[in-house]
C-alpha cells in the first residue's frame, strides 16, 4: 500500500508490474501533464482577453462559473478522504481537464480583479506568484532527484497530518466568515500572517516531493496507464495550492507597502 500526503493521490494500490499490459511512464505522465497545465494557462488567459477587449460582464460571468465549477470539485477531493470510490474521478481524463479549465477560469479572473482594482502596488502580482511557483516545482524537482528528501511512511504521515491542519483551520475560517466573524492573524499582513502563509507554501512543497514519489513508484511498479492522469491531478492540485498561497502571500506583503 502506498499512501501521499497529497488527498488526490492518498491511499493507492499500485498493482505488480506482470499483471498490467499498458504501464504507468514518466513520458506519459510529462505529456499528459503539458496538456493540462496548458489548458490551465490557456483558460485564465481567456478571462483576461475577454475583460481587456471590452467584454469585462463576460469575463465577471466566466470567473462565476469557475467559481461555482470549482466549488463542486473541492467538494469531492474532500470527500475523497472518506469515500475510496470517489478517487477513480482522478484517473478520469475529463474530470481533470475540466478541473483545470475551471481553475483557470477562477485565476485569470482573480488575477485581473487583483492587478486593476487594488491599487499599483499589485501590478504584476499574478506573474510574480507565476514565477515563484515555477521555481518552487524546478527547486523540490532537484531536490528530491538528488535524494535529499526521504520520501517514506513517516513524511507521508506527517505532510497528511498538516495537510489536514490547513484545511481544517480554512474551512473553520469559512465557516466563520460566512457568520461574520473574521479570525484574527493569519489572514492579516502582520508578521503572523506572513509566516503562516511561508508556513502553507512549504507544506505545499512537501506536497510536490510526495507526488514525485508517487510518480516514481507507480513507474517502477507498473501501475496501469490511467494513473498517469492521478498523477497529473496530484501535481495539478499542488501546484495551484501553491500558486494561490504564494498569491496570498505577496498581497499580504504589497498591502504593508
Amino acid at each position: 500500500m502506498y499512501r501521499s500526503g497529497n488527498p488526490a493521490l492518498n491511499d493507492m494500490l499500485f498493482v505488480f508490474q506482470g499483471m498490467v499490459e499498458n504501464k504507468m511512464t514518466i513520458q506519459g505522465v510529462t505529456e499528459k501533464a503539458a496538456l493540462t497545465f496548458l489548458l490551465l494557462v490557456a483558460s485564465g488567459m481567456s478571462v483576461w482577453g475577454l475583460a481587456l477587449t471590452g467584454n469585462p460582464e463576460l469575463a465577471a460571468l466566466v470567473m462565476t462559473l469557475g467559481f461555482v465549477v470549482n466549488g463542486i470539485f473541492y467538494i469531492i477531493i474532500l470527500l475523497s478522504w472518506f469515500v475510496s470510490s470517489m478517487r477513480n474521478l482522478f484517473s478520469n481524463p475529463v474530470f481533470v481537464l475540466g478541473y483545470a479549465s475551471a481553475q483557470g477560469f477562477l485565476l485569470g479572473g482573480t488575477t485581473f480583479m487583483i492587478e486593476n482594482s487594488m491599487g499599483p502596488a499589485y501590478s504584476g502580482i499574478s506573474i510574480q506568484a507565476f514565477l515563484i511557483t515555477a521555481m518552487i516545482f524546478g527547486g523540490m524537482l532537484g531536490i528530491y532527484r538528488s535524494g535529499l528528501i526521504n520520501v517514506n511512511d513517516n513524511f507521508r504521515i506527517a505532510l497528511s497530518s498538516a495537510v489536514v491542519a490547513v484545511v481544517m483551520i480554512y474551512l473553520f475560517s469559512f465557516i466563520l466568515g460566512l457568520a461574520g466573524i473574521a479570525v484574527p492573524y493569519i489572514h492579516g499582513n502582520g508578521v503572523i500572517g506572513i509566516g503562516f502563509s511561508v508556513l502553507v507554501i512549504g507544506i505545499g512543497a512537501m506536497m510536490l516531493a510526495a507526488d514525485f514519489d508517487f510518480v516514481e513508484r507507480g513507474v517502477e511498479n507498473g501501475a496501469p496507464k490511467e494513473m498517469e492522469w492521478r498523477a497529473v491531478f496530484g501535481l495539478l492540485v499542488t501546484l495551484i495550492w501553491i500558486y494561490w498561497e504564494t498569491l496570498r502571500l505577496l498581497m499580504k506583503l504589497a498591502s504593508r507597502r
